[in-house]
């Protein structure tokens, strides 16, 4: 990832944080010395504020959009301050001892999730895996990535998610590109046996599906995998890390983007359509 996106490093994201502050400063119209006096601290402490050299406090901010008479701003950009250092986590990092543990987090993260907005342009998510196909995606990623081989806990650990499709108080609303339905993840038999298992799931009243046609006029453009975690968290997932959002500016984008392709996808008997034609495909 490029060190442009606010969301690609600890330091991107402090600096992007930094930028929006000067922002403030500069549409009050106040130097970086006027607003010193305004918060009541020394400039050399604005200056390493607006150089993303350190990360400003709550009660820093605050202070800040008081002064430039914005504080309809604070809590977004508290809440962007909070998600620094915690938002970008590279896998490697995270598979370090193994992938198990970061399954059972995730297993943790959804079982506290009432609704879960998912869109993939990859995979399908864990929650709808079957064991086969988890399995052979996962030595893949543990191949290319290098990491401690646990694979067979890692996968009982990804399975178990399925659960929270069959108890109550959780909604899994998925839309899918109907590419994922045709990639070869798996050989052919499994691929097949993880189409038929979205088919089975598809009738549950926890479960809505949606699959975005190739022939879809596109609204919007396809994007990297991601989970919205009720209003809190968007967890976006890349090559080389996971990115969890939490400010309440970038989960309304995430959230716009899965009304956009939501409106594009298929459901129901259209969707039944495509998941039979990729598993007539594979035979």
């Amino acid at each position: 990832m490029t060190t442009a996106s606010p969301s690609s490093s600890p330091q991107s994201a402090r600096e992007a944080l930094a930028v929006r502050l000067q922002h403030l400063c500069k549409d009050a119209g106040l130097t970086g010395k006027e607003l010193s006096a305004r918060c009541g601290w020394h400039p050399a402490k604005t200056t390493r504020i607006q150089k993303g050299d350190v990360l400003p406090t709550d009660a820093d901010i605050r202070t800040w959009c008081a002064a430039c008479g914005a504080d309809d701003q604070a809590d977004d950009l508290i809440a962007t301050a909070r998600a620094v250092d915690s938002m970008y986590l590279e896998w490697r990092r995270l598979h370090g001892t193994g992938m198990r543990k970061v399954q059972q987090d995730f297993n943790t993260l959804h079982e506290r999730t009432r609704l879960c907005r998912v869109y993939v342009s990859n995979v399908p998510p864990g929650f709808f895996q079957t064991p086969g196909f988890a399995t052979a995606l996962m030595q893949q990623i543990t191949a290319f990535q290098g990491t401690p081989n646990d694979i067979a806990e890692a996968v009982a650990a990804r399975v178990a998610r399925s659960r929270f499709l069959y108890e109550g108080g959780h909604r899994y609303v998925m839309i899918t590109e109907e590419s994922v339905l045709r990639y070869r993840t798996a050989d052919p038999g499994i691929m097949a046996g993880q189409l038929r298992h979205l088919l089975a799931v598809m009738p549950l009243a926890s479960v809505s599906l949606g699959i975005i046609p190739f022939t879809a006029q596109r609204t919007v453009w396809p994007l990297e995998a991601f989970y919205v975690h009720d209003d809190t968290m968007a967890v976006v997932e890349t090559l080389t890390a996971e990115i969890r959002v939490t400010q309440p500016r970038e989960i309304a984008d995430y959230t716009k983007a899965f009304a956009g392709l939501a409106a594009m996808a298929v459901y129901g008997d259209a969707a039944r359509t495509l998941i039979r034609a990729a598993i007539d495909a594979l035979e």
